[in-house]
Order: C-alpha cells, then sequence, then structure tokens
C-alpha cells in the first residue's frame, strides 16, 4: 500500500478499488490495503477480519 497518495475513500467501502487481483489464488488487494478473498472473507490493514459468508450445508445442491 503507498502512503504517498491516497486515491481510496477508507471511509467509503462502495468506493474501494482492485490495485491487484490473483483470481488463480482467490484473492484481490484493494486499494485501501484490504484483502478481499473469493468466499466474502476479508482482511483488513488493521487486523480486523470479515469471515465469509457461507451457505449451511443443508441447503447446498445435490447431484442425484
Amino acid at each position: 500500500m503507498c502512503s504517498n497518495r491516497s486515491s481510496c475513500p477508507a471511509s467509503d467501502a462502495a468506493l474501494r478499488h482492485a490495485v491487484a487481483a490473483h483470481p488463480e489464488q482467490g484473492w484481490t488487494l484493494l486499494c485501501d490495503g484490504s484483502i478481499v478473498f473469493d468466499d466474502s472473507g476479508e482482511l483488513h490493514p488493521d487486523g480486523s477480519v470479515v469471515p465469509p459468508c457461507r451457505v449451511p450445508a443443508e441447503r447446498l445442491a445435490v447431484a442425484a
């Protein structure tokens, strides 16, 4: 994360944008330094974590 310029409004999560994407590894680095994972989890620069939204196993479709 570059500290010389602030291209990302840290207060507005909707305006964050990707600065590096690694879909083959399942994560994207955002302009505020947060890492967003494909399973919807997030890791923030301050160390806080947003757990992924997981669907209960009972709701998963089963192939017949």
